[in-house]
């Protein structure tokens, strides 16, 4: 029987630095993603530069990831797909793990505790906990307003942050950075907002606020990798690699981006030895990223789901869903972004058709999908607004949107078929309650459009809904094919 992954089973080398140095930087959401790009960074800059930058590993009710950690005494591996072969790196970067939700003091306590210089995070889309229509933070939902009842308990990571900075102020702990790893516009802004709101709607102590402006900061950020789910095969894989079994092994493309805002208020590690780059044009980047390829990937996995196909690479490999994509990017996502100075768009597209066509990688359909009524607030209103405002409407993004609905909540009678179904929709409830009794189609689409699942300035543009309702009729009566024709035609004709 194979021997499990551990500090005495494994006699190679180690991406990262053995042992010490003491944790400086708490993750929270110890998923995937982190574990294949920040984390990779971390081990890259100590092992070139050293420094105290040991990360805590913060799960936030799952104890897989965290239990997995500990009994691999913290090793784990990233397995590298692409068409060149495999390769596999074993990682040693995290010191500690907690779980938010049973160890909520803890938690706090180690945000708090004063040789921890920057807390990273992917939480998320829905883990801000934006109101959807006002993009404030949401304290009469459930879980903030239960957060602003016992604050001494919270349960969400923006309770868990602002009792932290309590804390550490009170402690006089010093100065912290919150960097936020997640797919938002202006990820560090967003954070920010939200931290900040908490912390005017709950008791603070005197002068915290002036300590909170000064001594914190949240830097935007742009992460790219693509990183899909650990399946048996990713575990067989490193275990023929390794001769080893690690029970929560990482599939990663070879590809990884990182740009960062140089806004540390207590040092950082040299992630630039590790490839990041440090731009003052990160929220260009970030829309170059979450438009082209986050946008993009929505389209895919809608299109693809409804034609049946599992995975990113078979659905991108069908001729209509690339035809639609390249449209998408060309005339409505492209003309909305200003490029960072020196960006080569076709350049980057062309990487991406590359990445999007990885069937090593093989990334699900289903989880590129799934979230929708989050990911799809960043990546439709704007540009959407951007060319009804000229006179046009959006045909591609209409038709992503169309595209979620009949996957993720379909007029009755309509089956989306089983990768559909695989797809996870956190509004699965509120979506069903919306469209409750619509008698047709377009009453259907009118329900969600305009029931507070995209923003009012977007709800109101008739012809934006009208074109999403006809697309819908199309899938559910023709099918997707159809519907991607349709979508061509209109803005061909």
């Amino acid at each position: 029987m194979t021997q499990p992954l551990s500090k005495a089973n494994f006699t190679g080398s180690v991406l990262g630095v053995s042992a010490p140095p003491k944790p400086g930087m708490l993750h929270l959401g110890i998923g995937n993603f982190h574990r294949a790009h920040a984390a990779v960074y971390t081990a890259k800059a100590m092992a070139a530069q050293g420094g105290d930058w040991g990360i805590v590993a913060v799960a936030n009710r799952s104890r897989r990831v965290v239990g997995a950690l500990d009994a691999q005494d913290h090793l784990y591996s990233i397995l590298e797909l692409s068409s060149a072969g495999e390769r596999v790196d074993v990682m040693d970067v995290h010191r500690k793990t907690l779980v938010a939700a049973e160890q909520t003091d803890q938690l706090i306590a180690q945000i708090a505790d004063p040789a921890i210089k920057v807390v990273t995070m992917t939480i998320s889309e829905n883990g801000y906990c934006r109101h959807p229509v006002t993009g404030d933070l949401d304290v009469d939902g459930a879980q903030i307003s239960a957060d602003l009842a016992d604050p001494a308990n919270p349960r969400t990571s923006i309770g868990q942050l602002g009792a932290a900075l309590i804390r550490r102020y009170s402690d006089d702990a010093g100065p912290l950075t919150i960097l936020s790893c997640d797919n938002l516009v202006s990820a560090g802004h967003t954070a920010h907002k939200m931290v900040g709101q908490y912390l005017q709607a709950t008791a603070t102590p005197s002068g915290f606020h002036d300590w909170f402006t000064a001594q914190v900061t949240f830097p935007n950020a742009m992460v790219d990798r693509i990183v899909p789910g650990t399946t048996d095969a990713t575990r067989a894989k490193v275990e023929q690699l390794l001769g080893l079994t690690d029970a929560i092994p990482v599939p990663a493309e070879r590809f990884s981006m990182w740009v960062i805002e140089d806004k540390f208020a207590a040092g950082r590690p040299a992630w630039e030895e590790g490839g990041a780059i440090f731009s003052d044009e990160v929220e260009a980047y970030e829309l170059v990223k979450l438009r082209l390829l986050n946008g993009s990937h929505s389209l895919i996995s809608y299109l693809g789901g409804l034609d049946g196909q599992p995975t990113i690479p078979s659905s991108f490999g069908q001729d209509f869903v690339r035809e639609c994509v390249t449209e998408l990017l060309n005339t409505e996502y492209l003309p909305s972004i200003g490029l960072p100075s020196g960006f080569d768009p076709q350049a980057y597209i062309a990487q991406l058709f590359d990445r999007w066509s990885n069937h090593a990688l093989g990334d699900a359909t289903a989880r590129v999908g799934s979230d929708g009524s989050l990911k799809l607030l960043q990546r439709v209103p704007d540009p959407a607004l951007r060319m009804l405002d000229l006179g046009e409407v959006p045909q591609q993004l209409a038709l992503m949107v169309a595209g979620w609905i009949a996957c993720v909540c379909p007029p009755d009678g309509f089956d989306p078929g089983p990768i559909a179904a695989e797809m996870i929709e956190p509004a699965k409830e509120r979506l069903a309650a919306a469209t409750a009794g619509a008698g047709s189609t377009r009453a259907h689409v009118e329900a969600i459009v305009r029931g507070g699942f995209f923003p009012e300035a977007l709800a109101q543009r008739d012809e934006f809904t009208e074109r999403v309702a006809d697309f819908v009729q199309i899938i559910t009566t023709s099918g997707v094919r159809d519907a991607a024709k349709a979508a061509l035609d209109a803005r061909r004709a």
